[in-house]
């Protein structure tokens, strides 16, 4: 019979042998979590234990936290209990008091049981088929399949043979493109601690949780945890990854821990990602040290241009993917479609997304990718304003149904974020990039799209090391990227560098993109260059229904950088009254 308790030394006591446990010990998070909540308890403070004081006093979250738009101890707490589950089953089966963490809130319950494990109810032991009893009835003369089925049988089989020496080549080439096109398999083993310091392995261990725990969080990725690879009793899938990796004293200072990160591709047992990470004592006496290697890790292997989905995109750029639509190839074909914005990339995005059933496409992911293409609407013949009114009411309903399905989801925040940028709403376009940044701080879409917002506000000091970050990820850099870079190199008088980064993000912002060429170009006295741009500038649907710096206002609030605009149109010789009017 169990009952609850309040022995603070029993609680405690109990306590100390959950967090020795070697699968608890693997988390300092989750041992953190559970050290917070029953302490919390035993004070007497169960009002304080809320999701937000958690966030911030256990997982480092900063003081604006805000539960609704950050998953993180939602996460956690179903880690928690499940390990809680699995201690109760196993190596705690005998203990008389337990710690429970009930669904739905974050307060332990402390219960006294009688230590007995309950057994697997009989039901569910499956029943075999008397042997004994079908041959007694085959003796007594019954007959169970008549000759001339048989016959049916094997002519059958002999015609089935056939059609598989002839249907085997195909078929193979089916499973293989199959493969390509499914979301990746990755498995996360326990990173080895090489190091002669025991006190470290909890740690180690802990990163493989954490990283799985926040990969499982996104969309196009299959993800679970290998544990030590000798006890893994599952064998990991042959057209899928393994994640590996060592922790060891740094060679040159010895102070220092070096994490080496392996990522092998288990179908051609090739490595195809590498990574050295470097701790200093400092950072590792910082308790966000974990929170920092899984952010570094994840900003490539958590991202869609990611070595994990060279593959998906190789065939994608290939072949036809009709009839094979799927969330995740729709997802890779979005992501093609935010690296060159062409007309191309729009429409075979947008039809993947319509080929979809019903189902997958009321999915928040897929209703923010549709409204982000409807809204930017790459490729339409009417660019009138009552049209783009249209686009912009069906978009807006697309992503409120998207936030009500997916309130956690990094992606649909992103898209938000976009179309509030688009219609001049800055203040809420800056919340909704927040929230797709705590969501996942590796979204980096995301971060350089915010970054860019936040250059085109006048923020430009804090917006360059946001856009280097994203930038450095990638072997593979969408050219919008280049927005921050080409007006920081415009405002230090680097006009060369100015100049190049300008003429690679034009090619994906068909408003701003000239009007920069043109900055950059004044700036170093290349008349050709501008002479080259002004019909690109004056030929935009939207400057000549409002005017250029009208329209330019909506998405720019940054007054200097709008009075350089002025200033060199129309030094270029572009009409003053075309500036703010329709021409």
């Amino acid at each position: 019979m169990a009952q609850a308790t309040d022995d603070k030394d029993a609680v405690l006591a109990a306590l100390d042998r959950l967090t020795a446990w070697s699968e608890m010990a693997r988390s300092p998070q989750l041992t953190r979590f559970l050290d917070y909540i029953v302490r919390k308890r035993l004070d007497g403070d169960t009002q304080s234990i809320k999701a937000y004081s958690i966030a911030v006093d256990v997982f480092g979250r900063p003081t604006d936290f805000d539960p609704q738009s950050d998953p993180i101890v939602r996460v956690q707490a179903r880690r928690l209990r499940a390990l809680l589950d699995q201690y109760y089953r196993g190596p705690g089966a005998q203990e008389r008091l337990q710690i429970i963490l009930p669904i739905g809130r974050y307060v332990p319950d402390f219960i006294e049981s009688d230590g007995v494990v309950q057994p697997i109810s009989t039901s569910v032991v499956p029943s075999f088929v008397d042997l004994d009893a079908v041959d007694a009835q085959a003796q007594r003369g019954h007959v169970t399949v008549s000759w001339f089925v048989l016959l049916v049988i094997a002519i059958g089989a002999a015609a089935l043979a056939y059609s598989l020496s002839t249907w085997g080549p195909r078929q193979e080439q089916q499973v293989t493109a199959n493969a390509v096109i499914q979301e990746p398999n990755l498995r996360v083993m326990e990173f080895q601690n090489l190091t002669d310091d025991p006190s470290i392995t909890a740690s180690v261990s802990g990163l493989a949780v954490d990283l799985v725990s926040r990969l499982q969080q996104l969309h196009f990725l299959s993800v679970d945890y290998g544990g030590r690879g000798e006890l893994n009793a599952e064998p990991s899938p042959a057209d899928g990854y393994v994640l590996t990796g060592i922790v060891r004293r740094d060679s040159t200072t010895p102070a220092n821990l070096q994490y080496n990160i392996i990522l092998t591709d288990l179908a051609s047992n090739g490595v195809v990602w590498n990574r050295s990470l470097v701790l200093t004592a400092d950072q590792l006496a910082e308790p966000g040290r974990i929170d920092r290697l899984s952010v570094s890790i994840l900003d490539v292997l958590g991202n869609p241009r990611g070595p994990l989905h060279i593959r998906a995109r190789q065939y994608l750029s290939q072949n036809s993917i009709r009839g094979n639509e799927s969330l995740y190839i729709c997802r890779m074909l979005f992501t093609i479609y935010r690296e060159s914005a062409t007309i191309g990339a729009a429409e075979r995005t947008r039809s993947c997304y319509t080929a979809l059933i019903d189902s997958d496409q009321k999915t928040g992911i897929a209703l923010a990718a549709m409204a982000s293409l409807t809204v930017e609407a790459v490729g339409a013949s009417d660019l009138s304003n009552t049209a783009q009114l249209d686009r912009v009411s069906t978009a807006s309903a697309m992503l409120a149904e998207a936030v009500q399905l997916s309130p956690t989801s990094s992606f649909v925040w992103d898209q938000r974020a976009r179309l509030h940028e688009s219609i001049g709403e800055h203040d809420m376009a800056e919340a909704a990039y927040g929230t797709a940044m705590q969501s996942n701080p590796s979204n980096l879409d995301a971060l350089a799209a915010h970054a860019r917002h936040m250059a085109f506000l006048g923020q430009l000091d804090q917006a360059l090391p946001l856009a280097q970050r994203a930038m450095s990820a990638y072997t593979i850099i969408p050219d919008w990227y280049y927005a921050v870079p080409a007006l920081a190199a415009l405002r230090d008088g680097d006009f060369a560098k100015a100049a190049r980064f300008a003429e690679i993000y034009s090619r994906s912002d068909r408003e701003f993109g000239p009007v920069l060429v043109i900055l950059a170009a004044e700036g170093a006295g290349d008349d050709v260059q501008v002479a080259r741009q002004l019909p690109r500038v004056l030929d935009v649907p939207s400057f000549r229904s409002v005017g250029i710096v009208t329209q330019l206002r909506r998405r720019i609030t940054d007054s200097a950088l709008l009075d350089r605009i002025r200033t060199a149109l129309v030094d270029a010789g572009v009409p003053a009254l075309s500036l703010v009017t329709a021409y």
